[in-house]
């Protein structure tokens, strides 16, 4: 003969922490906090910018350091290049994120002052062509046209619609050209300085040796960082960047070794 048949009390919960039987939840309780999903920034970019170029810094200054040590000169040489390829890796870097993004930043002023210009002499037609970015959106052709003309009611609002619905842009975050460079000025030093550091304390293969585990070090967590912008697993990230640096270092390290020092 079974168990007798039992009916949860009210106000009883399952194993599972469920209201049991026909208990209701109590109104006086309060709900728990709705679940929330996070996303990465993936415009940005200032983080993941400064991640890169220490990585190039890394990856180029270490395979120029490994170079020249390969051909087995002074340690005096080995550091006046990797000296030379920071510095010269690092401006080349600035400049590069400086006219690139000063390049970018007028060209995103042009196209809004000519969206400005024609908010001001054609606003029926804009009016319409914003309506049919709302239709094409999926928004019904009165309420697109409702929304369009409220954000037409203010010259600001409507460039800054125009400007994000239209041409894509944010017109409050066109960019920095100088903190641009200066971020990637500094990164590059960051990531160029490590396999260098060896130089100034040792020479020969112990400086060698010592350039290979700090560069290993090194790549292991700028990849470690790119796992977490990617969400990619980051022991995966942190080997495929050692591999990186090291097949890099070997390639012109055994180069170095096969031209030497006496190549006219």
């Amino acid at each position: 003969m079974g168990p007798p048949d039992r009916s949860a009390e009210p106000g009883e919960t399952s194993e599972l922490g469920e209201p049991a039987g026909d208990a209701e939840p109590d109104a006086n309780l309060p709900l728990p906090p709705p679940r929330e999903h996070v996303h990465r920034d993936v415009q940005g970019g200032v983080a993941r910018a400064s991640v890169f170029g220490a990585s190039d810094g890394l990856v180029s200054n270490v395979s120029l350091i490994l170079g020249v040590a390969g051909a087995n000169p002074g340690p005096s040489y080995v550091r006046l290049a990797g000296i030379a390829g920071l510095v010269a890796g690092a401006v080349s870097m600035a400049a590069g994120e400086y006219i690139s993004m000063r390049a970018q930043k007028e060209l995103f002023e042009r196209e809004l002052a000519v969206e400005r210009a024609a908010l001001a002499r054609h606003p029926e037609e804009e009016t319409a062509e914003l309506a049919q970015i709302y239709r094409s959106r999926g928004v019904d052709a009165d309420t697109a046209q409702k929304m369009a003309t409220e954000m037409m009611a203010d010259p600001d609002r409507a460039l800054e619609a125009h400007a994000r619905d239209e041409l894509g842009i944010d017109p409050e975050a066109l960019g920095s050209p100088v903190g641009a460079a200066a971020g990637s000025f500094a990164a590059f030093t960051v990531g160029a300085i490590v396999p260098l550091v060896p130089w100034f304390f040792a020479e020969g293969s112990t400086a060698v040796m010592a350039s290979l585990i700090l560069t290993a070090l090194a790549a292991a967590a700028i990849g470690t960082a790119l796992g977490s912008f990617t969400g990619r697993p980051k022991w995966y990230s942190a080997g495929r960047q050692v591999l990186v640096a090291a097949v890099a270092a070997a390639i012109t390290y055994a180069i170095g070794s096969l031209i030497g020092v006496d190549v006219a």
